[in-house]
């Protein structure tokens, strides 16, 4: 099958809402076979997630009450992209701020998008080594615990469903692959 057998082209295109951080639209398309349908999606300005490596080992999370879901989670440390701002940056900035730590090295490792489905989010993982704690400076209403756990001890957590984040999940893929010299980090 050809690309061109597959993809939708837009008709029209407007916008539902417009809020702080997300964007819904609500599209008309023409499919590959001509006929028209209507796409609900998000615009997402895009996020990163940190893989901070200490010298000990174990990697940094954070746990953090997250309103829609009403509950606590475990995570790595994440966060959105701003208006002209690089991918790297937002990684040390979100470091910096949640977990008060810095970091000698960075890796960018991949990136996934996490709802094809329903909205064009990108999120992209890095890898942190050579930490040093300088003191965070969180949000204005920022509340988190920062905890420490080993690749082992966080798949675990993932498998027993202490940790259902999916971006934290796919980023521990990675650390886990890494950690355990099947994948080489990047230059």
């Amino acid at each position: 099958m050809e690309d061109s057998d597959l993809i939708e082209h837009t008709l029209f295109s407007e916008p539902v809402y417009d809020g702080k951080l997300l964007h819904v639209r609500r599209d008309t398309v023409r499919m590959p076979d001509g006929h028209e349908a209507v796409r609900e999606w998000i615009a997402h300005p895009g996020a990163v997630v940190v893989i901070g490596m200490l010298d000990n080992g174990k990697l940094l999370f954070e746990r953090q009450f997250r309103y829609p879901l009403q509950r606590i989670f475990v995570e790595l440390p994440a966060g959105k992209i701003d208006p002209d701002e690089h991918p790297l940056d937002t990684a040390k900035r979100e470091l910096r701020e949640e977990t008060g730590h810095q970091a000698k090295v960075w890796r960018h490792l991949a990136t996934m998008h996490p709802c094809i489905g329903y909205s064009d989010e990108h999120i992209e993982i890095f890898w942190a080594r050579g930490l040093i704690y300088v003191g965070h400076q969180r949000d204005h209403g920022e509340f988190l615990d920062i905890i420490e756990m080993s690749v082992a001890e966080a798949l675990q957590a993932v498998h027993d469903g202490e940790i259902t984040d999916g971006k934290t999940i796919a980023a521990l893929m990675w650390a886990d692959k890494i950690d355990a010299g099947v994948w080489s980090m990047p230059d």
